[in-house]
């Protein structure tokens, strides 16, 4: 009966003496996990937007960026593909085999049980029943 009373002892102990180094290898001081040094939080701010801890070398690194940055050009013509228009609007982008469109505007009405207004519109329909579009490279102007 001792010797199992040891056992349990030293089981005991055991134990306790792991949970102890345990919690206190994860112990660490507040000096240790947020360092104290020289730089204000101004020193921190300009070092991350900068790129660098002092202004000349940044401002260097700002002019580097400027000088490989191509200027914008707003040519009306090289835009007007991707312009929202009316003729954009109504006739589609894709080429389509020659099949004539017809456009019909519908006038404003009211419409459903309780009149609603609806606006006026217009849409685009095929006079053909099926539409074809043309293969890559296929000839699209009419015939």
């Amino acid at each position: 009966m001792s010797r199992l009373r040891l056992i349990n002892i030293s089981l005991k102990w055991g134990i306790g003496l792991a949970f102890t180094l345990l919690v206190s290898a994860c112990s660490t001081s507040k000096d240790e996990l947020l360092p104290h040094g020289d730089n204000t939080m101004m020193d921190v701010w300009e070092q991350g937007t900068s790129g660098s801890s002092t202004s000349t070398t940044g401002r260097l690194l700002t002019d580097a960026r400027q000088s490989l940055r191509r200027p914008l050009e707003a040519n009306p013509a090289d835009t007007s593909r991707f312009t929202r228009s009316v003729q954009n609007e109504i006739y589609s982008q894709f080429k389509r085999l020659p099949n004539p469109d017809l456009v019909m505007y519908v006038f404003p009405h009211l419409a459903g049980s309780d009149p609603a207004p609806i606006p006026g519109y217009s849409t685009v329909f095929p006079l053909y029943q099926r539409v074809q579009y043309a293969m890559p490279g296929e000839r699209t102007e009419d015939y």
